[in-house]
């Protein structure tokens, strides 16, 4: 295996070390006579593997980062223990594709200078580690958090021309290492078994846009309008969640509606909270240790209002965004008590903004009497009943019965022949984009959550989604136009020129390197 020209000993020795871990020169390992074996090549190719199922990994770390603040949220109601685990998911990450990302680097160079591969032991055991790891991690995720497949689903959906085009650039880029391993292989039948392969997969990617879909491949004048939004807890990355600071912040994101959660005191008072616990969002286990592990609603209103909830926001730092707080900002949200329904249902009425709250816990056996109590609340709030939007499903009949004015907010689709003027509020993963279009046709308004990512808002907005419940309303806020919106003829020229120019640059390394 004489080295190609232009490719220096030094430069095959600085290569080859780090990859058979053996400070050995070039030349030496030509003069003991060391070649490529099957055996090699079988560890190469479980290398390229390993490499693609962590970039497929990487892929999908990525996709759940909008979701991922459910999951810290989880494990503090297991562990009682906040961290903010997307740093450690995209630490570990990072450190499984550099490394075999930097080996594949290195095998694909050693076989453009003619080198042997000959990966060390451990390397293979890494390798293997590896492959494991990301294997748990997928496991892991298809147990505990199925519903994330559906979202890499939809990101296919923005981005699927790009991942194309790149997949397309990096088979294109294997085509010189390629030619160079065909020109020094003697056996002609593991020749073609790899041209064909590679040829396959090359076909394959190149008609690949035949099976692409996106909602945003459309023209730009027929991009449905911007989807209204919805502040989850009201604006929980510029504030501590359902507290009037954060109905304020939302306020001033332009948000349209106000989503909480409501349970009621022990003593008949409405008050916003998500838990079912209040160790996560105040300090009540230095307030009443002894009670810290009862349930929102066996407290008494004199007794919530002792809790602080805005510290807890400051100290877990729940988002990065609270690093960037004002002083005043700081100042204000440690000051943040408990609010009550009632005010509330005060600021919005005066902020103009709706109002839109879960009733918790549905399984309580005074469940009815929250209703009553919590309707009670509103009718004498003198909020205009249609700022007002209902989701839980108890007793339903009986809210409008009391409250005919009230907007019902429904959490399943459309039944058979329901009529028009239906709002629904799903799980984003939970509707296609063409259901989403056959709603908006047929008059009915989709609330979809919760939506954080500007990519994923791009795909709704596409869609023709009605509203978005968010998280980072202070993100959304700013989007004048998806993040990209393409005519279908712009689309198709870019598919035509991407294959011609990686089908010639394929021809010119097999010619370059012969």
């Amino acid at each position: 295996m004489a080295d190609p020209p232009g490719c220096c000993s030094t430069c095959a020795t600085c290569l080859l070390c780090p990859y058979s871990c053996q400070w050995i020169t070039a030349k030496k390992e030509k003069r003991k006579g060391l070649r490529t074996t099957k055996y090699d090549c079988s560890w190469f190719f479980f290398l390229f593997c390993v490499f693609l199922f962590t970039l497929v990994w990487l892929y999908f770390a990525i996709i759940i980062l909008n979701d991922f603040h459910n999951f810290n949220e989880f494990i503090f109601r297991q562990r009682k223990l906040w961290l903010d685990w997307s740093l450690v998911l995209l630490i570990a990450t990072a450190v499984l594709i550099s490394y075999s990302s930097v080996l594949l680097v290195l095998a694909l160079f050693l076989q453009l200078c003619g080198q042997p591969l000959k990966l060390h032991w451990v390397h293979k055991v890494l390798l293997i580690l590896t492959a494991l790891v990301v294997a748990a991690a997928f496991t892991g995720l298809g147990i505990k958090w199925a519903e994330e497949w559906k979202s890499a689903r939809i990101s296919l959906q923005a981005t699927g021309p790009f991942l194309h085009i790149g997949a397309v650039g990096g088979m294109t880029l294997l085509a010189w290492p390629l030619a160079s391993f065909i020109y020094r292989t003697h056996s002609t039948g593991l020749k073609v078994f790899v041209l064909l392969v590679f040829w396959a997969a090359m076909i394959a990617l190149y008609l690949a846009p035949l099976g692409i879909t996106s909602p945003c491949i459309m023209e730009q004048n027929q991009l449905p309008p911007k989807p209204g939004l919805i502040g989850h807890r009201g604006a929980p990355m510029l504030a501590p969640e359902n507290t009037l600071m954060s109905l304020h912040k939302a306020v001033e994101c332009d948000v349209q509606v106000f989503e909480t959660d409501v349970m009621v005191s022990t003593d008949g008072v409405p008050f916003l909270m998500h838990d079912e616990e209040l160790t996560r969002t105040t300090n009540v286990q230095a307030v009443f240790p002894e009670r810290a592990a009862l349930n929102s609603t066996a407290f008494n209103w004199t007794d919530l209002q002792q809790l602080d909830a805005g510290s807890w926001f400051l100290e877990r730092r729940p988002f990065p965004t609270v690093q960037s707080l004002s002083p005043s900002d700081r100042k204000e949200a440690a000051e943040q008590r408990i609010p009550s329904l009632q005010q509330v249902l005060e600021a919005a009425k005066q902020s103009n903004i709706s109002i839109m709250f879960d009733l918790r816990p549905e399984n309580h056996s005074d469940y009815q009497n929250f209703v009553n109590v919590t309707l009670e609340v509103i009718l004498q709030s003198g909020i205009p009943l249609q700022q007002i939007l209902w989701l839980p499903d108890g007793f339903r009949e009986v809210v409008k019965q009391q409250a005919p004015g009230v907007q019902h907010v429904y959490g399943r689709k459309r039944l058979e022949n329901e009529e028009p003027g239906l709002h629904v509020n799903l799980p984003y993963q939970d509707m296609s984009s063409e259901e989403i279009r056959q709603y908006r046709q047929d008059n009915i308004s989709v609330n979809l959550y919760v939506v954080n990512q500007p990519w994923l808002f791009s795909v709704l907005w596409c869609s023709g989604v009605s509203s978005v419940t968010t998280n980072a309303c202070q993100v959304l806020k700013e989007m004048k136009r998806p993040i990209w919106l393409l005519p279908s003829s712009t689309y198709f020229m870019i598919w035509i020129v991407v294959d011609c120019v990686s089908f010639l640059i394929i021809i010119w390394a097999f010619v370059l390197m012969k």
